[in-house]
Formats: structure tokens, C-alpha cells, sequence
């Protein structure tokens, strides 16, 4: 099963993966099954993916969501907001997220060793269970290239090494949590080359007043004088990524997928151009959950592509929050 979901899984075969990856979970999961007997769900009725009840990301905070018997390698930890429950990811083997975030990288920009990869993450730094951290030192030691690395106060040594990297034309991704790119552009000013990448991962965790991907993008792609602001979505509840590489059109990797649930019903979906809460279908969580419903805002485009436009508003949201008592 775990090698089906990297090398056989395509349009055509990812149903019968994440069929059978559902009710693998539904047995050997004690929170997913106990939420499925809550919902009087009919197991063997459901013969489309898009029918498999998804777990509430909620649970990850309450619950150890683990499918099986094992001692974790790791536990991934959110950042949460002070007073809240951080959200915790038990990962039975890092070999299978490194599979999965290596492959997935792999997919929109090549090879990662051939990047000078410069991050700028400090919320996550602050913590030393984050997987976006685990993930980006292990890109980072995919080149181990000497100007790579973490900045974490030094943004004057990131905005010399920065534009070093962009008149050397050295291949280069610049890594980072929104605020925290929004702190460099505001102390900074850079006419950065074509080599040049510049990724945001999204938050600005209290430190500044929230504003669209649109604003932010713009504001970013001035400062740094180029074309384009590339966007990860990921999260501490899953072991694979989706990227944007223009216009925060993101692409999910061949074993993920999202789906966009009605917020008034969190068990129907809206079709393409339409907004509503964003589900993930995640193959690569074998042994958490791989159907998450999670509290993002999106919408889905005719190719496929998915936008993420920010968190849900609870108080809009009807019977997505059935815990378990």
C-alpha cells in the first residue's frame, strides 16, 4: 500500500488507493472509527473518495489520530495561538514524509540541491517540533551549499546573501513565513534576478494585522522587484504539500487532493469557482488520517488548481465541529 501511493498513484488508480486506505483507517484507527460509528456511516456503500467522510482537523488537537499500533519516530507540533491547543502529528516513519515532500518538491522545481535555499521562519524556529522546519533543513542538506541555511534575526546577512545569489545568477529559494518576509521587504530593497525565488508559507501569527494573498503578493512582489510569489500549503496534520508557483493557483502533488465542502453542509461540495471550506484527501497519512477537513477557506478551478483564501468563519459553519464526547 505505502508503495502504491508514490509510484502507481494517477488519476485513474487514486480512488482504489484511497479506498483502500479508508478502510484500512476505519479499522485500525480508534478516533476515525469512532467518528464514522457517530456518523452511522455505511463503510462498504461508499465507492467514490468523495463519499469518505473527512475527520475534523479539530481532533489532531484532542486526540492522539493514529491508524494502528506503533512507537512514532517524531510528533510535528503546530504553532497555535497562545491559550490553544497545539495540533500534533504522531509520524510512524519520516521516511515517508521525507518520500513525500522530496517527490513532491521534486514535481514543480526539480532538484532541490541545485537551490541555495534561504530560510526565513522564525515563528517555527522559535519550536523544535515544527515539520516545516524538518522539511526545509532537509532540502537544505539535499546541496549543502554554503550560502544555505536559516536566518533567523539576521535579515541583514539574508538581504546581502539575497542579492549575492541574484547577481552570481546562482539558482535560489528564498523560503518564508509570511510577517516574516513582509519584516525583510520593509527594511530592504532588492531588484532581484529571474534566478530568484520567493516562497511564502502563508501566516503572520499575530505579529501583523492579516491581509489577503493578493495584497500580500503584491506588496512582496514590489519590494523584491519580480514577477511572481510562490506559495506552499502545507500543514502540521499532513505529510504532502501543494504548491503555487503564480497567482496562488495551487497544485497538489498525484497522491493529494482537495475538495471544496459546502460551509452550510461540511458532508456536501461545491462544484469549480465556488467558495466554500477546503477538505484534503492526504494518501501519504497512512497512519493518522488521510481525509482531513480542515478550517481553511478555498475554491477549486477547472484545472484543477485550488486557491486558499483564508480561515473559516465557525460562527457561518453548521455541523463541521461534531466531536467526539
Amino acid at each position: 500500500m505505502r508503495a502504491g501511493i508514490f509510484q502507481n498513484c494517477d488519476p485513474g488508480s487514486f480512488n482504489e488507493l484511497a479506498l483502500e486506505i479508508f478502510h484500512y483507517q476505519a479499522m485500525r484507527n480508534s478516533v476515525y472509527r469512532r467518528y464514522l460509528e457517530y456518523l452511522g456511516t455505511d463503510i462498504m456503500a461508499i465507492d467514490d473518495y468523495s463519499g469518505i467522510p473527512f475527520l475534523p482537523i479539530g481532533f489532531f488537537k484532542t486526540e492522539k489520530v493514529v491508524t494502528g499500533d506503533f512507537e512514532e519516530e517524531a510528533t510535528f507540533s503546530s504553532s497555535g495561538t497562545t491559550g490553544m491547543l497545539p495540533a500534533k502529528h504522531f509520524v510512524k516513519d519520516l521516511a515517508l514524509y521525507h518520500d513525500s515532500f522530496l517527490k513532491g518538491f521534486r514535481m514543480v522545481y526539480g532538484d532541490p540541491a541545485e537551490y541555495r535555499i534561504l530560510a526565513l521562519l522564525p515563528s517555527y524556529l522559535e519550536r523544535k517540533d515544527s515539520s516545516l522546519v524538518y522539511m526545509v533543513d532537509s532540502l537544505i542538506k539535499q546541496g549543502n551549499h554554503p550560502e544555505s541555511g536559516f536566518f533567523l534575526d539576521d535579515l541583514e546577512l539574508l538581504a546581502e546573501t539575497l542579492r549575492s545569489c541574484s547577481r552570481m545568477n546562482e539558482k535560489t529559494l528564498l523560503i518564508g513565513v509570511s510577517f516574516a518576509l513582509l519584516d525583510l521587504a520593509g527594511k530592504f530593497t532588492f531588484s532581484l534576478g529571474e534566478n530568484i525565488i520567493v516562497m511564502e508559507t502563508g501566516g503572520m501569527k499575530g505579529r501583523r494585522e492579516e491581509i489577503t494573498r493578493e495584497e500580500l503578493h503584491a506588496r512582496l512582489k514590489k519590494a523584491f522587484g519580480i514577477k511572481a510569489v510562490h506559495t506552499e500549503y502545507g500543514m502540521t496534520e499532513l505529510l504532502s504539500q501543494a504548491y503555487a508557483t503564480a497567482d496562488g493557483k495551487m497544485l497538489c502533488p498525484p497522491w493529494m487532493k482537495v475538495l471544496i465542502r459546502d460551509i452550510q453542509d461540511p458532508f456536501s461540495f461545491v462544484p469549480p469557482g465556488k467558495t466554500g471550506a477546503i477538505n484534503v484527501v492526504d494518501l501519504a497519512n497512512i497512519y493518522s488520517c488521510a481525509f482531513i477537513e480542515t478550517q481553511d477557506m478555498g475554491r477549486l478551478h477547472p484545472d484543477g488548481t485550488f486557491e486558499v483564501l483564508g480561515r473559516t468563519d465557525h460562527s457561518d459553519i453548521r455541523g463541521c465541529s461534531l466531536l467526539i464526547q
